[in-house]
């Protein structure tokens, strides 16, 4: 189990929720447009390198704050982490939930949650992987945290692609676990193509993959 750094009784619990009586942040800017900041910047840094490998000075200085700044809002690495995973998180979920809602051929659901994934992360692509960490060691709280909200996708995941099996008279649960891993892995392949595509938009990106949905149902 994590242990978060000792942290100054302002100091931003581990589990990422806001401590009481937050005011204004350095130099005049409230508090909540620097933990934006933050948070922003944390996301990239996690997303590129992982919670093991990703450098609290690095994400203090895309900020233009003190690393010791980091501690006080977040209370820790950890902290911080799970901070950007419950900013990054739900966002997916809910925008996943939402395209899968409309009534309509099944067919159509897989570029709907593409499109919607798209959406989420424009301007944010390492959100993904940070969501996606493969460098949470099992039985972390950290790990944990994730695991749970992966749970949520997969869960979603799975619904869908049985839907669209039923929907060419298959209910064969094998086929519909084995297609669910063939989608999440897509998927996952499909951002990481995208992030190393940085000229690339969310529009750009929908709009190729309804070619290539279309060119793969031939």
């Amino acid at each position: 189990m994590n242990t978060a750094r000792g942290a100054s009784p302002s100091a931003r619990p581990a589990d990422g929720s806001r401590p009481p009586g937050g005011g204004a942040g350095t130099k005049g800017m409230p508090r909540a447009r620097r933990e934006e900041q933050i948070l922003a910047a944390a996301v990239e840094e996690f997303g590129r390198h992982g919670h093991a490998s990703a450098s609290m000075a690095e994400i203090a200085r895309r900020v233009g704050v003190t690393k010791p700044m980091l501690y006080t809002y977040f209370g820790s690495k950890d902290g911080l982490y799970l901070a950007c995973l419950e900013r990054v998180a739900p966002r997916l979920v809910t925008a996943i939930e939402a395209a899968m809602a409309p009534q309509g051929p099944a067919a159509e659901t897989p570029h709907r949650v593409l499109s919607a994934v798209f959406g989420v992360l424009e301007g944010q692509r390492g959100a993904w992987f940070v969501l996606y960490d493969r460098t949470l060691r099992p039985g972390t709280d950290l790990h944990t945290a994730a695991h749970r909200h992966r749970r949520a996708i997969d869960e979603l995941a799975a619904s869908g692609t049985a839907d669209l099996l039923r929907g060419h008279g298959n209910d064969d649960p094998l086929d519909a676990e084995a297609l669910k891993h063939v989608w999440t892995g897509t998927v996952g392949a499909l951002v990481g193509w995208w992030t190393a595509h940085p000229d690339e938009s969310a529009t750009d990106m929908a709009a190729r993959c309804a070619r290539l949905l279309t060119a793969i149902r031939g």
